[in-house]
Formats: structure tokens, sequence, C-alpha cells
């Protein structure tokens, strides 16, 4: 089942749900002349789009917001933590082209600070799944929460072999290990599993977690796997500020728990505009250079 094809089997069930965009039609094209004032698009106006939502909410709608990750959560920000936030409104945020995915585009299409800007919203559930299957998934969980959440909209197809159905807070195992555990989330969870592999070459035993909730976050399993791993290493497609690593370093010191952190992530810069392959060779995420990177901080210990 596509997004879009789950978005209309969900309308088709609540009234409630209303569509709204700016411009931002890609992934639903043919649900306008389906739902008719159900779907709203008010142009390139990201403001207005979460105003609008909010209003909608006030009046017991559930809002299904798309937008470019950039501007919904930068351009938008003060609407969502004042008019969504504050009353911690149902409002659901879906940001295309965050991290990578904005490939060819330049720094002002780059969402690399949006997981630091939503997870700082009292009562924001962050979602980041890692392909279309789990997204289309996680969909009926993320509209019948009563929390407002913000989602990394991904389209590609299945990243890995999903093992659980999706649930806010928890993590899914997608591989066991007893060296090292790569913690990741998104589209980058394919090299992830892929580093994996070519790490278990290296004899170095891996332990891959999806932490497709990151708010809230699947606690337990983080740490355990500090206490039963050597190496943690936190992926992602972000800046290093706020986000995984971020996430990762606060609950450690929370609960006063010391190990070795690999963070990969974007420090102190945006990336290269290039397709997406060649983004992440140039910037070092693919998973050969991942693993590289790994199998010499391990043997570093």
């Amino acid at each position: 089942m596509t997004y879009e094809e789950r978005l209309k089997q969900l309308t088709e069930q609540n009234p409630d749900i209303v569509i709204l965009t700016a411009e931002n039609r890609g992934a639903m094209r043919g649900l306008a002349p389906l739902l008719g004032d159900r779907f709203v698009d008010v142009g390139i106006a990201e403001q207005t789009l979460v105003g609008a939502a909010a209003g909608l909410a006030l009046r017991g709608r559930i809002p299904l917001v798309h937008a470019f990750s950039a501007f919904l959560t930068m351009r938008a920000f003060e609407f969502i933590r004042t008019d969504v936030g504050v009353g911690r409104l149902p409002v659901k945020l879906i940001g295309a082209a965050s991290g990578f995915l904005s490939e060819a585009n330049g720094p002002t299409h780059q969402a690399l600070e949006d997981i630091a800007l939503m997870r700082g919203i009292p009562g924001m559930q962050v979602v980041c799944p890692a392909d279309a299957d789990e997204l289309v998934e996680a969909l009926p969980s993320i509209v019948d929460s009563q929390e407002p959440c913000y989602v990394r909209y991904v389209g590609f197809g299945p990243a890995v072999r999903h093992t659980a159905r999706f649930e806010f807070g928890t993590a899914e195992v997608i591989r066991g290990g007893e060296d090292v555990t790569i913690l990741s989330y998104g589209f980058l969870l394919r090299e992830a599993a892929r580093a994996a592999e070519l790490l278990e070459a290296e004899r170095i035993s891996v332990r891959v977690l999806n932490l497709r909730s990151l708010q809230p976050l699947d606690k337990a399993a983080i740490l355990q796997s500090v206490s039963e791993t050597r190496l943690l290493v936190t992926l992602e497609d972000h800046f290093l500020t706020g986000g995984l690593f971020s996430i990762v370093s606060e609950l450690l010191a929370r609960n006063r728990a010391a190990c070795n952190v690999l963070p990969v992530a974007l420090e102190n810069r945006w990336f290269k505009p290039a397709l997406l392959d060649e983004a992440l060779q140039y910037e070092g995420f693919t998973a050969p250079q991942l693993a590289e990177r790994i199998v010499k901080r391990y043997r570093e210990l």
C-alpha cells in the first residue's frame, strides 16, 4: 500500500481527517478531487498552513499537514510552537525532503536541524520511518495519537526486513550483536544494516536498532545496549547538535551511564548538494565508509 492509498483509506474511515499542504502534493496527487473541501492547499505559505491546521484542530478535526521540512520546521516554527505546541493540539506535521533527502538542493532547502527544533517543543512526538512501508504502517498510530507529531516523510522501498510493528517509544531490533550497537533512524537505517554485514566479516558482532520514534524514545533499549556492547554508534542525517547524538548523550548523563560513543552526523556544516548516492559518498555516509570508521574506532578501544 502506498502513502496516498493509506491516506485515502484513513480519510474514508474518519471524516474528521483533513489534508493540508503548501504546494507539496507529490505523494498524494490523487486525493484533492476525492476529498473536496477536506483537501486544502494554501500555496507557499507555511505559517498560514500551520495556523489553519491549529484552527481546524481546535474544532475537532485531525489535520495532516504536508510541506518541505526546511520551511515547515523553520519558517513556521513559532506557529508550531505557539499555535500547536502550547495547546498540544493533535496536528500531524509531515515534512518532506529532510536531511540528505533534499539531495541536490542547497542549504536553504536542507532540513538538518528539524529534529532539534521539533523535539524541543513539549509534547511533540517525533517519528522518523526508515522507508515507505514503515511510514504507511505507522500512519494509523500517528493519526490516532492525541498529541502533536512531526514526521520525516520517506518514500523509498524497504530499507530492511522489518520484524516488529510500529509503536511509539519502541525501537525495532534489526539484528542482534555483542560488540557494537548502531543506533539510527530514517533511510540511513539501510546503510547501518549494510555496514553491520561488512563488520561481521571483520569478526565484529553488530546490533542495529531502528529508532523510528525519537520522541518518545526507547530509553531501555539504548541503555541495555550500553551495558551489553562496547561501542555505541549514532548515525543520522542531521546536525550533530540537537539530534540523535544529543538525545543519547542526554540519556546517558541522566542515568550516569558511561560508554564509548562514535557519532556520525554533519558537524557544523551543510552537505554538498548532489544526487543522493553521490552526496552520501562525498559526505562519508555509505555502508563501506561507515564500516571503516567503526572498525578503526572499535580497534582503538
